[in-house]
């Protein structure tokens, strides 16, 4: 099996077409870049032009990263013309459709990888067909994951957990089989995992488990510190192959790399650390929900309230424009809140936001990408989990790592959320910001912070399994 260079191993990157899988996937192929592996990101043209500008300042740095683009089929899945992201999914019967137009990249992908025989696939667990189509030509499969290891481990030992579990009502709570630390989490927020309907994403989430178990293993967006015990468990126990090589957003290292994750900044980075520069430190609440929830009028109010009863001065990015006016707000709340809170409508630069000395907690939807981003700042959290795996995050981050507080979500309502009052918000925020108890998770926010960095440092355990994993590679190709 060769290369296009002999001496240069070659990778494909096939990110998930979703902000929140592309972006860590994009940072991963920067740290296998800066070893000296010639990196290759497949997408669709809708999402290339931003992945070239994430991507704009490592070429600077003569790290070769390629963009190949193929074709997104959205009308033969019966998608709207240019839809190629998650985050244009306008309503929910458009969600099936945009998975069956994901399985149809199957072919494109297949004829790439007949002409430049890369050395190598790391493509999304969303994509479970990418090992078959990698075997064909003799190519190895790597699973990413956008996910904590205490989730993958969580959702693996949830499929063989009686779906009844002596629960009576939905109510209650289950406790996960065979996993560390007798965790409960509530049966209502387990829709996907086999505990609920019969849906195409189940099926998905069945095709994805097992194609990981053909694959050659599985890269993962954490570090051995943060999730020893799951390490181990997916490791030695569940028998999968794993290299921790993250946390991933740690590779971009200057401003401009930090600002350019993702979409294109509602308000100018500089703008959004000028106003924060005004506040004290640890005294400013962060809000944000990821690129994906669209939570409706009704929760936004009950935050706004929240936030305003809370009395602590709060940054809030709204997935809303100007053209959606205020109707979400209380009467008047941008006037009251004038110098207290900033509303940033859009994308925000997030990284920088959390790294600002002035951020004293940061409400979240518990996506990974998020957590691990505050857990590299050393923020706490406040954790409102809406779907997916962010459940199981909530459980590692209030329960194991002890840096959050619940706000009391406990349903998965598609992308809505689950109904929390505003006392909930006030309370949260209370007792995060202020007291012994607020005191100890900053500090243990703030150790893990230094372990994150210490893990991407040269000798550090993430650093060492990318190392381990490229002369895995390398020995298997040369």
């Amino acid at each position: 099996m060769g290369s296009s260079n002999e001496h240069t191993l070659h990778i494909f990157f096939f990110p998930f077409l979703a902000y929140g899988h592309i972006i860590p996937t994009v940072d991963m192929a920067k740290l296998f870049a800066e070893k000296g592996v010639k990196a290759t990101i497949i997408t669709t043209p809708g999402n290339a032009p931003f992945i070239s500008k994430a991507i704009g300042r490592a070429k600077t740095n003569n790290n070769d990263i390629q963009i190949q683009t193929i074709h997104f089929p959205s009308a033969e899945a019966g998608l709207p013309d240019g839809l190629e992201g998650t985050d244009a999914i306008s309503s929910p019967d458009l969600i099936q459709r945009f998975f069956v137009a994901t399985s149809l990249l199957q072919e494109p992908l297949e004829q790439l990888l007949l002409k430049q025989r890369p050395n190598c696939v790391v493509a999304d667990m969303f994509f479970p067909w990418t090992t078959d189509s990698a075997a064909k030509f003799g190519i190895p499969r790597l699973v990413f994951h956008g996910t904590s290891l205490f989730s993958l481990c969580a959702k693996t030992c949830m499929a063989f957990c009686d779906p009844n579990n002596d629960v009576s009502s939905d109510s209650e709570s289950v406790t996960i089989p065979n996993f560390p630390g007798e965790i409960k989490i509530a049966k209502t927020s387990l829709t996907s995992y086999g505990m609920g309907q019969q849906t195409g994403m189940v099926k998905l989430m069945k095709e994805a488990r097992e194609s990981e178990v053909r694959s050659y293993g599985v890269v993962v967006n954490t570090f051995h510190a943060l999730e020893k015990e799951y390490a181990d468990l997916f490791s030695k126990v569940l028998g999968r192959k794993i290299w921790n090589i993250g946390p991933l957003s740690l590779c971009n290292r200057d401003i401009e790399e930090k600002a350019y994750r993702g979409k294109e900044a509602s308000m100018h980075e500089h703008e959004c650390l000028k106003w924060l520069d005004t506040k004290k430190p640890n005294s400013v609440v962060y809000v944000c929900f990821g690129s994906t929830v669209v939570l409706p009028d009704s929760r936004l109010k009950e935050i706004a309230t929240g936030l305003e009863a809370s009395g602590q001065p709060f940054m809030w990015v709204v997935r809303k424009s100007k053209e959606d006016g205020v109707a979400w707000l209380p009467d008047g709340f941008e006037k009251r809140m004038e110098g207290k809170g900033l509303i940033i409508r859009g994308w925000a630069p997030q990284v920088l936001i959390l790294e600002h000395q002035a951020i004293g907690a940061f409400v979240t939807h518990c996506g990974w990408n998020s957590t691990l981003e505050a857990v590299c700042a050393g923020v706490p959290m406040i954790t409102w989990p809406i779907f997916a795996d962010q459940f199981f995050n909530e459980k590692l981050v209030t329960e194991v790592l002890k840096i959050g507080v619940a706000v009391g979500a406990k349903k998965w309502i598609g992308l809505e959320g689950d109904i929390i009052s505003w006392d909930a918000v006030v309370k949260a925020v209370k007792r995060i910001m202020t007291g012994e108890e607020a005191m100890e998770m900053r500090n243990t926010a703030k150790e893990l912070s230094k372990l994150a960095r210490r893990a991407m440092e040269e000798g550090g355990s993430s650093e060492s399994d990318l190392t381990a994993l490229i002369e895995e590679l390398s020995s298997l190709t040369f």
